[in-house]
């Protein structure tokens, strides 16, 4: 991926004249006003290994999975949130790891554990590099140095139980790899986040990972049916059963630790044949109230939609607004799309419903006819499929054009909670008011949409997109206010400070409100336990 972009240089695109006009008249910004990336500006910090290191290092994993290059360290330095991809531009002296190191096996792993607790160095593990919470920043922690180890050689589907349904594989696998994998032997994960094209099976262990999906294979936790995590006192084989009165479950220790425990380096998963048939239909509501309603209704009689999504009024009408640009599939609305305007008949408002249905003919038919008659039930008007089609051909792209907006003078970033659903509009109230009171309070009219990403019987997710203009000499700080007002308003209304973004460094100063002092109390004694000397990922999630 390229420094200052979700993806790659090749994947650019340019918005198109109608946003472009949006962006100037709405929000007072231009190409002229974007920060531009200087890429013969950026600097990394030396390397404070020694050459006796390096050489132990190498004794470890080979000279050939060791590098202090530039190169290798700068990617490794930074994750992909807005103020991550604003920071290329704004601060280009970056702090790196010191090396990055590429372990092949098990051993090798707690080897580097073994060495980086007697050196005293920090060690970040790396997957896909598409943190947005700040897990990847290379923080020494006290220690002399900091390394980030590279989990791309653990890349291989290890075995697969048919009978079972699950597969165990490799904690660098991206999520493209393991689907290729696992079709070859007819099966799927079905797990699809935004960060699907780039991220790996680690990543989604360690940050508890909610793809688009999850209304049918449920989050990749519950996907889990063991992992394997090197700590620096020894390996953790978690998971044996398919239930167990043994105790704690372990694994729910090590789902979400974000390295803070040790490494993972493989995860054993419950898998699914490939589908046969896939269905989609998409639905109008008059309002957000109405149409939340309605996917509550969905879930708690279970009709069974794979995908179910609602966009609020905000983020519909952006849609509709955009949806003749010709930048692609998607639209300003993060995770939405441009196209999905055309089946609303020309009416005004409204909010729009996404539905999808995989699985055999015969199941994707009746479970799409009884999701239909609970939503028609509940006030929605059919759009047909072509909405929800064009959703699901676009829904990786939303990253990328983020890129484009930055490049624009747009700030534009994305955050998420999840409630109860009797609290729902008070929480998504809370939280599009706090953005809003602080952007404008920068200088720039905002535009806050809002979805329904993921559903469960109690409650539900909320996926908030904010476009707004970049402002004073520092838009990262300008962002980092809102999201401080934002979180303290999630606290404050009764919501998770993250849902599927994980904890890392920005949210984990709102932790102890969500567990509790003894909650983190037992978080620093398992960290003591497992990781005596704080070697691993200093500095993310444990307050």
């Amino acid at each position: 991926m390229a420094l200052s972009r979700w993806g790659t240089e090749s994947e650019a695109r340019d918005l198109g004249e109608g946003v472009r006009g949006l962006l100037r008249d709405v929000l007072g910004v231009t190409a002229e006003s974007g920060l531009r990336f200087d890429p013969a500006a950026v600097t990394a910090s030396p390397s404070r290994l020694t050459d006796s290191d390096l050489a132990e290092l190498a004794g470890v994993v080979g000279r050939g999975d060791v590098s202090t290059d530039d190169a290798q360290r700068l990617p490794r330095a930074r994750g992909k949130s807005t103020p991550d991809l604003l920071s290329w531009r704004l601060r280009p002296d970056v702090v790196c790891p010191d090396a990055v190191v590429a372990p092949r096996d098990d051993d090798e792993v707690a080897a580097l554990l073994d060495w980086c607790g007697i050196e005293g160095v920090a060690i970040v593990p790396f997957g896909g590099g598409t943190s947005v919470v700040g897990g990847l920043t290379p923080d020494a922690g006290g220690h002399r140095a900091v390394l980030s180890l590279d989990l791309a050689h653990f890349d291989s589907l290890e075995s697969i139980d048919p009978e079972s349904g699950e597969a165990v594989l490799g904690a660098g696998l991206t999520g493209p790899r393991a689907e290729e994998l696992l079709a070859e032997h007819g099966f799927s994960l079905g797990h699809f986040p935004q960060s699907f094209p780039y991220a790996t099976i680690g990543g989604y262990a360690m940050t508890r990972s909610s793809g688009q999906a999850s209304a049918g294979y449920g989050r990749f936790d519950e996907m889990v049916r063991g992992l394997t995590v090197v700590t620096p006192v020894g390996v953790v084989e978690a998971g044996r059963a398919p239930a167990s009165a043994a105790g704690p479950d372990l694994r729910q220790w090590l789902l979400g630790s974000e390295g803070a425990f040790g490494v993972c380096t493989r995860v054993r998963l419950r898998v699914h044949p490939a589908p046969d048939t896939v269905r989609h239909e998409a639905f109008r509501f008059p309002d957000f109230s109405t149409g939340a309603a309605a996917l509550r209704a969905v879930e708690q009689q279970g009709t069974g939609p794979t995908v179910i999504r609602l966009s609020d009024e905000t983020e519909t009408a952006v849609n509709l607004a955009t949806a003749t640009e010709s930048i692609g599939t998607e639209s300003i609305g993060t995770e939405s799309v441009g196209e999905q305007a055309d089946g609303a008949g020309g009416e005004p408002g409204g909010c729009l419903c996404l539905t999808l249905f995989e699985g055999t003919a015969e199941h994707t038919r009746s479970r799409n006819a009884e999701t239909r008659d609970v939503l028609l039930a509940h006030g929605g008007t059919p759009l047909g499929a072509g909405p929800a089609e064009a959703w699901e051909h676009g829904r990786f792209g939303a990253p990328v054009l983020r890129d484009a907006l930055l490049d624009n003078g747009a700030l534009v970033e994305t955050l998420e909670t999840a409630t109860d659903w009797s609290n729902l509009s008070a929480l998504r109230d809370a939280v599009a008011q706090a953005l809003t009171t602080s952007l404008e309070a920068s200088g720039t009219p905002a535009l806050v949409m809002c979805h329904i990403s993921h559903v469960y019987p109690t409650g539900a997710s909320l996926y908030f997109t904010v476009v707004a203009g970049q402002r004073g000499e520092d838009p990262v700080e300008q962002w980092m206010a809102a999201k401080r007002a934002a979180s303290e308003a999630i606290v404050g209304a009764g919501g998770t400070i993250t849902h599927h973004h994980a904890v890392g460094v920005d949210h984990r100063s709102y932790l102890e409100a969500e567990i509790g002092e003894v909650g983190v109390r037992m978080l620093r004694a398992v960290k003591h336990a497992v990781d005596p000397h704080g070697v691993c990922n200093p500095g993310t999630l444990i307050p």
